[in-house]
């Protein structure tokens, strides 16, 4: 929502006409279409607001509100389903009339769970402020993202459990030492969600100051305040005017030496204040080319929290959420084949979905296995692909590196030395195989609640006892040469 606001802002706004004077005039459209969504978000289910609603661009003309859609099939879709709730919605903000009209041209976001990303063609089609209405270029407004994003839609997994809990530290103004926090990851793993979650988290509670910006931004707007010679305001913005400081995509401003100082006065700035300050990126700071050492040690002085892709664990969670808020129904068979072939980034595991729920909708019919490989087709053959381990290698595997058998993991031993290994066993049996609880519970003579446990124990400790984390990886990098062997 970010980027339609900025993209409404841009806009010049003109009255609804003289027919409605009794209406109350749409004064600030970006802030009515936030009240639009919050009524929304609360009829509509998740996954159909992030797919349907979430990339409509709101514009004003003489017609009423008119939504662009990235696609002419979005369009059809939204006009056959939401529009209704939409118009109902939009009155119901406005407190009088108003005709709600579908067009195209809107840019296409991806889903929320995913990190949002701006297309890099959007920029240059926001069509340029007119001079009537232009303001201080140091005092635009930041990108702002909907109040959709939280932190309870978020998937939790071992792979991304201390960035969730970090941010949420964050969110909550606990852990005053993750300052700077650093999130870092791959493409649609969840990093922009985080970011996202903690801005909207902190808006909701209110008493503090919020920025949420683009490094993108950051940087035109401090090339835009030096050419204007405004320079006090852009410092008046960034440093007087928040108490927190989101800024994604940091990696952008590698090379950026004048724009790297300026961050690292406004970060130092906040950090001497009491400030907060929140930094993403794709990779980790050491990584980014032709980054200031200060800088890359300021960045590091808090906290970095790398998202990695989810197991198949994650995967199967995240696939059984996105679907129940949508309130579509996969069969267990299903999912097993959608955990197995879409092994890529949660905004993969999204876009399958959307292309195994629409295929159903259109072809009214419902979801089986059939469909499933059908919807794969367009996606699998360019997503890694590894082999499933069997539970009893994954179990080989860690009873050889603690030195001792399978036998013994499925003994009734209480003695650490086959307690923890047995828990990890149990923990990466589930992480890297696709075997029920049930089945994993077998292999040690217990039932399922027993392995559910010790899953919860494993990534308990996993935050809090660098000794365990370090066994996990140890272990982790032997299953994952012997999944490339297989």
């Amino acid at each position: 929502m970010g980027i339609q606001r900025k993209r409404a802002k841009n806009l010049h706004f003109p009255e609804l006409g003289s027919g409605v004077e009794s209406v109350p005039a749409l004064n600030s459209p970006p802030e009515f279409w936030d009240g639009v969504l919050r009524r929304l978000g609360s009829l509509l289910p998740a996954y159909a607001f992030d797919a349907w609603v979430r990339p409509l661009s709101p514009v004003v003309d003489e017609r009423g509100l008119v939504l662009r859609c990235p696609s002419a099939f979005h369009r059809d879709k939204v006009r056959e389903r939401y529009l209704g709730q939409i118009t109902s919605c939009a009155r119901d903000e406005r407190g009088g009339e108003i005709e709600v009209h579908l067009d195209l041209g809107a840019p296409s976001l991806a889903i929320a769970g995913a990190g949002d990303r701006r297309a890099p063609a959007a920029a240059a089609a926001a069509p340029p402020r007119p001079a009537a209405v232009r303001r201080d270029s140091a005092a635009a407004p930041a990108e702002q993202p909907s109040l959709h994003y939280d932190f309870d839609s978020f998937v939790v997994g071992p792979c991304n459990a201390l960035a969730r809990e970090a941010a949420l530290a964050v969110a909550e103004n606990r852990q005053h030492r993750l300052n700077p926090l650093f999130l870092t990851s791959g493409s649609g793993l969840g990093k922009t969600h985080l970011a996202r979650a903690i801005h909207c988290d902190v808006t909701r509670r209110g008493g503090r100051r919020v920025l949420y910006a683009s490094a993108e931004s950051f940087l035109n707007d401090f090339m835009r305040s030096i050419r204007t010679k405004r320079m006090e305001g852009f410092k008046r913005r960034y440093r007087e005017g928040c108490d927190l400081l989101v800024l994604e995509d940091v990696q952008v401003l590698e090379k950026k030496a004048a724009t790297q100082l300026e961050l690292f006065h406004t970060i130092g700035h906040l950090l001497d204040s009491g400030g907060r300050v929140v930094l993403t990126a794709d990779r980790l700071p050491r990584d980014i080319d032709a980054l200031d050492r200060r800088l890359q040690s300021q960045m590091t002085a808090g906290l970095v929290a790398e998202l990695e892709p989810p197991d198949a664990a994650v995967r199967r969670r995240i696939l059984r959420h996105k679907a129940a808020a949508g309130g579509v129904r996969l069969p267990d068979e299903c999912v097993d084949l959608l955990v197995g072939a879409v092994r890529g980034s949660v905004r993969d595991l999204e876009g399958v979905l959307i292309q195994l729920v629409e295929s159903a909708s259109l072809l009214k019919r419902g979801i089986d296995i059939e469909l499933t490989r059908l919807a794969l087709r367009k996606v699998a053959p360019c997503l890694p692909s590894t082999a499933d381990l069997d539970p009893s290698a994954v179990v080989g595997v860690v009873a050889a590196y603690f030195r001792t058998s399978p036998d013994d993991l499925a003994s009734r031993s209480r003695r650490r030395q086959v307690l923890v290994p047995r828990q990890l066993a149990m923990y990466l049996c589930r992480r890297y195989t696709d075997a029920p609880l049930a089945a994993i519970a077998s292999l040690f003579d217990r039932d399922h609640p027993s392995v559910s446990n010790a899953i919860k124990v494993v990534e308990r400790h996993m935050l809090e006892r660098p000794r365990t984390r370090y066994q996990v990886e140890a272990l982790a990098a032997r299953l994952d040469e012997l999944q490339r062997q297989g």
